[in-house]
Parts: structure tokens; sequence; C-alpha cells
């Protein structure tokens, strides 16, 4: 992913902003006393982890001018990711609410993000030209197109300019069941919208609702991949990198792992057994951040599908939805991987 010449910042990125709630100690909703706030949203966790290793990076969104919102943009600033060009109107922050799971029961998501300052959002508010000016790449997900039939509309009203402008794209598929409520199946609304991607980060499920691609399920998931690549680029003809990864459970432990396409070749990662999961929400961000960090830095592909794993397993262990870690906490991690020691 080459940095066109002139450009400033590296990437920007589009989607709704969130609060979440999280019940505390891992009680279920219906027996909790309190929850934990976190600031969310799947494009500015992407953000958040870009920033803090070192990238300039621009997150635009619309919120609504009140306190929750203002605090929101403080703790994006505080981690050096910029705001400037974020939209204010509407009444509502997004919200959504989750409780833990474990190996025996699922985690569980309540969205409540119906009549947000989001889902409101038009097309021609944002002046996406002036917005994306000297910027390298163009960042969003599934999520955005997935609240209403104006998000969506915006959504391809970003992609359209910034094509037209020369940026990279890229695409999270980022499928929510809950969220698809206006009226439209995303198999509708999906494939024009990544059509553009040069980049994209996907997941089985997501191919085969957007563009009812099978694979043999009784195949490896590494094998799985190597299926659904050369069908998927038939509908995405930009592609040139996509990013895969996956967990799995094998003697009550999760084993986090990945794939990589890139530039027609594939390579894995190793498979990290991951001994407690702290929050796994988030990870599939961290895990998108780490792989266009990497493909900014020019890494050999091993690299690249190695580092971008890596921040998803350290995700992991990290209350809230950001991945609040550094490149050196990265790189010991690929070094070491998971341990229990104490660094003093």
């Amino acid at each position: 992913m080459e940095k066109p010449a002139g450009s400033t910042v590296q990437l920007a990125a589009f989607g709704e902003f969130l609060l979440r709630l999280h019940s505390h100690q891992g009680k279920r909703f219906q027996q909790t006393d309190g929850y934990t706030a976190y600031y969310a949203g799947a494009e500015a966790n992407v953000c958040v982890l870009l920033s803090r290793l070192g990238l300039n990076v621009n997150y635009i969104s619309r919120v609504p001018d009140n306190d929750l919102a203002a605090a929101g943009m403080q703790q994006l600033r505080s981690h050096g990711v910029g705001t400037k060009h974020m939209v204010y109107g509407g009444e509502r922050l997004g919200l959504y609410f989750t409780e833990s799971g474990n190996h025996i029961r699922s985690s569980r998501v309540i969205y409540d993000r119906t009549g947000t300052s989001f889902t409101e959002l038009q097309p021609g508010t944002i002046d996406w030209k002036t917005v994306l000016q000297d910027t390298a790449c163009f960042h969003w997900s599934g999520v955005a197109a997935a609240l209403s039939a104006s998000a969506a509309d915006v959504c391809k009203e970003a992609l359209e300019a910034a094509v037209s402008m020369g940026l990279t794209i890229s695409g999270d598929f980022n499928y929510r069941s809950k969220l698809w409520q206006y009226g439209k199946q995303p198999k509708e609304v999906m494939p024009a919208l990544l059509q553009h991607s040069k980049v994209a980060v996907a997941d089985l499920d997501a191919v085969n609702i957007y563009y009812g691609i099978d694979t043999d399920k009784s195949l490896p998931l590494e094998e799985r991949f190597r299926q659904t690549v050369p069908q998927l680029q038939k509908h995405m003809p930009h592609l040139e990198t996509l990013g895969m990864s996956f967990r799995k459970t094998i003697q009550q432990q999760t084993v986090y792992f990945a794939a990589l396409a890139h530039k027609g070749e594939y390579y894995f990662s190793e498979g990290y057994m991951i001994p407690h999961v702290t929050d796994q929400i988030g990870t599939g961000d961290a895990f998108t951040a780490g792989l266009l960090y990497a493909l900014t830095q020019q890494l050999p592909p091993q690299q690249i599908i190695n580092f971008a794993t890596a921040c998803g397993a350290l995700k992991q262990s990290i209350a809230g939805d950001w991945a609040i870690i550094s490149k050196s906490d990265i790189d010991e991690f690929i070094q070491t991987g998971v341990s229990g020691r104490i660094i003093r």
C-alpha cells in the first residue's frame, strides 16, 4: 500500500462512533448491578491502534453535540487520532450493551442504534473531496452500511470520491446480522460497495452472505480460505490483499490464527493458544489495523500476517474495544508468544 506523493494522512476511516456498556464481573444482563463504559466503533478501533503505531490517521463520523460525544472525541485525540472532520448533529450517540461469555456460554450483544446521529446522516453532508484531500487510504466496514439506507448511500458517496482521488480502498466485511433492519438484504448492498477494495478483511460467513460463496465445511479452515479467494476475486476485481482471522477451541482453549492472500500467494500465521480471554470484542479490528500497518511498512507477506495476528491475539488480553498496545508490545509478543511472566 504505497503512499501517494504529497500525502500527509496515511489513513482516513469512516463509521459510527459508539458507547459500549459492559456488564460488571461477568454477570448476565438480568443479574448485573452495573456497567463499565467504553468508547467504541469498528473503524474507530482501527484508528486508535494505527495511531498508537505511529500512523497519521483521521476518523470521520457524525455524533451529537453533547458531552458524551465530546468525551469520546477527547479519548480518541488522547491516542493521537485526528477528529477535525467529525460532523456534529442529531440527538443520540449509538449504544451497545455486552455481557461476557465463557467456554460454556456465548457472549451477548444488544444494540441500541436506531435513530442515532450516524444513522440519520444524509448524502451531501460531508464534502468528501475536502475531507480526503492528501490522504493515502480510505477504510470503512460493513457495519456502516448496515445501519440505514442513508448511511449506505453515504458509504457509496465516500467510496466514489476516494476512488476518483486515487486512494487505496480498505474494506472490512464486518457482517452483523442484528443490524440489517431497513429493508435491504446485505447481498443487495455490499457487493457494489466492496468492489472498489484493494485491501479487505473478511470471514467465511460474511463471504457466503454477501456473495453466496460456499466452501467445504469438512476441510480445515486454511483450505476453505484457499477455496474462497479465487471465487471472491471474481466479484472484487481490484482485490490484492485479503486477510482472515480464525478462532477454534482445542481442549477447552482458544486457538487464534490467521490467513493472508497477497498478490496471488497464500500465507498463514502460527496459532496462538489463548489461555484466558479478557475481552474478545475488537479483536478483528486490531487484526485489521495490524494488517494495514504492516502493509504501509511494506513488510514481507509472512511478516504482515504474523504482525496482524499478534495484534489480534494481544487485543484479547485487554478490556474494552481499543487495543491499547505499542509496537514494542507486538514485537515482543511475536518473539516470545503467550507469556505470564512479569516485566520488571
